[in-house]
């Protein structure tokens, strides 16, 4: 088609004559002519932004470009040798990553195919990548295709790429200098570069995803594991914090896919996504669809936090107290400076906080050889005298709870402290230190440097001690179902590590299974004790969810193994 023509044929579109053109492109014209008032005849060069807009334009799309270099590279090598040219531009249409021969290096600048090109429609007119950008859907641009007579080479195929929110965040493209006269020629090249798309945002999916569970799905067991065709990402109780565009076809009502649960478009809870790892076959990890359909699904459990230990506590006895919480971070930062001085040391923090397990590691950490631990309690002054008087080198000395101490004790340890200078005092106390009501001259003999532990409750590396705890009490393949975790990370904890403890004790003596259950759990100590009566019996529970196994799970904010289980148990059965 001559120029001529080209300008003809756009100018019969304009007077609303059918040319046999793909509709988004003729839309695309009217809005070059009515809307940006472009001239067609008009030969005009590639855009370029500037340098220091280019390194705005890359800054800002730093994190897609990351998730895009290992599909794009890989894209690259399919085509190689075919003269292809990939284009990665942001959602505003600005190129910030490219992938070319070289030795088209000068034609491809003058086409506008290399970093910095802005391909926006406003500003190229009719192309691949700008009619991606308003119709946010896959595109062939054909050599005429383009509005302008400076593009009508070309042949541009783009994708449209979208964060996990949903939003536009980029365009991939994929061009040719000289193509086949048919468009659909170009067939193979939307194939590759949509299938591309779709890996940049699974990608980018990952890269966010490694503090939640993602489930990835795959209408075919085959590519499960390694092309799936989309996923969303999940908080601990099944809600969605993240997805990939083609997840959208699970929402076929429309309306926001944020924050909804998981179990209201699939037929599985939270609680059913173990099932569902790498530890089982591809064809075993069925998902029921609400339409009666099927996936297969794979889950991806969250990522325990990484510690990261300061090096003013090294990898050392302190190190395990804690994970990335700052104000223990804090603590644990002072005690290590101060475990191998001779300082007197207060301890003060609500009960089970770990005073006793901090004033351990500050002695393993420290110089002194011998460890004397003392219950301040009716501690009488002759016990005290006894169990000091065979002290032989420097020595730590805890006293616990030292706010218990009899009045008459608290002169006789003055006056030990003050003739034994190989004792370190180590106390520890539920009270804040103004609180004590000790002999003045005691208290500053056993204050030198306050360490106050804060409680549970306010830590943030609760998840990560949760973690630890179930390590060393469970066997090595018990693990939490997600809404038992979850119910754990949103208990209040007034007996704090001691009673975070405890309760991993009898979850894991009350487990009939290799997954602990929110039914495993004992009641929190601070919650309402129901009146007899107001129980759910299971039996209830089953009638009313017409005996829907997967309806019980919900219900009960359980998994389907574990209503299984608990019928077999108590021996109950569907009616017949």
């Amino acid at each position: 088609m001559t120029d001529r023509q080209h300008v003809r044929e756009i100018e019969q579109v304009l007077d609303g004559t059918p040319t046999g053109r793909d509709s988004f492109v003729t839309a695309s014209w009217r809005r070059c002519v009515e809307l940006y008032g472009m001239d067609p005849a008009r030969d005009d060069p590639a855009h370029i932004v500037t340098e220091p807009e280019l390194r705005d334009h890359r800054q800002q799309a730093e994190r897609m470009i990351g998730a895009a270099r290992s599909s794009l590279q890989n894209l690259f090598r399919q085509v190689a040798g075919q003269n292809y040219v990939l284009l990665l531009t942001d959602a505003k249409g600005v190129c910030v990553d490219f992938f070319g021969d070289d030795l088209f290096v000068d034609d491809l600048r003058r086409a506008g195919l290399y970093l910095g090109s802005n391909w926006s429609e406003d500003l190229a007119g009719t192309c691949g990548v700008g009619a991606c950008i308003v119709t946010q859907e896959p595109v062939t641009v054909h050599q005429d295709d383009h509005f302008g007579n400076a593009h009508i080479s070309l042949s541009c195929t783009a994708a449209p790429i979208f964060d996990s929110l949903g939003a536009l965040a980029a365009v991939l493209d994929i061009s040719l200098l000289r193509s086949p006269s048919p468009k659909r020629s170009q067939n193979l090249a939307m194939s590759l570069v949509t299938n591309a798309a779709r890996r940049v945002e699974m990608a980018n999916l990952m890269a966010e995803g490694r503090r939640d569970w993602v489930l990835r799905l795959s209408d075919s067991p085959e590519f499960l594991d390694v092309d799936p065709e989309s996923a969303v990402r999940l908080d601990g109780s099944g809600r969605i914090l993240g997805y990939t565009r083609a997840a959208r076809r699970l929402f076929p009502e429309g309306g926001p896919i944020l924050g909804r649960r998981i179990d209201q478009v699939l037929g599985l809870t939270v609680d059913d996504l173990p099932d569902l790892m790498r530890d089982r076959p591809t064809e075993e990890r069925i998902i029921e669809m609400q339409d009666g359909g099927a996936l297969f699904g794979h889950a991806i459990a969250p990522q325990a936090p990484r510690t990261v230990l300061r090096n003013s506590r090294g990898g050392g006895p302190l190190a395990v107290l804690a994970g990335d919480d700052p104000a223990m971070e804090q603590v644990l930062a002072r005690a290590a400076k101060l475990a191998r001085t001779s300082v007197p040391i207060l301890i003060n923090g609500e009960t089970g906080t770990g005073k006793t397990k901090l004033a351990r590691a500050m002695h393993m950490g420290g110089t002194a050889s011998g460890f004397l631990s003392l219950d301040c309690a009716g501690l009488r002054p002759d016990a005290l005298r006894e169990a000091c008087g065979n002290v032989n080198g420097p020595t730590t000395l805890l006293l616990r709870r030292i706010e218990d101490l009899p009045e008459d004790t608290a002169a006789a340890l003055t006056h030990l402290l003050d003739n034994l200078a190989c004792l370190r005092p180590v106390s520890t106390t539920c009270l804040a230190p103004a609180a004590l009501r000790l002999p003045r001259p005691l208290f500053h003999r056993i204050a030198g440097a306050t360490l106050s532990l804060p409680p549970l409750r306010q830590r943030q590396d609760l998840g990560v001690l949760l973690d630890r705890v179930l390590r060393r009490r469970a066997p090595d393949d018990m693990r939490l179902s997600p809404s038992a975790r979850a119910a754990l990370l949103g208990r209040q904890w007034p007996g704090n590590l001691r009673e975070l403890e405890q309760v991993i004790d009898v979850a894991v003596a009350l487990c009939e299974g290799r997954v602990i259950d929110q039914l495993d759990l004992p009641a929190p100590v601070d919650a309402p004790i129901q009146p007899a009566g107001m129980e759910e019996p299971l039996e209830q529970v089953m009638e009313a969810c017409g005996w829907n196994m997967s309806c019980a799970a919900r219900r009960l904010g359980v998994n389907r193994s574990t209503i299984l289980r608990r019928l077999r148990k108590v021996g109950l059965r569907p009616p017949a």
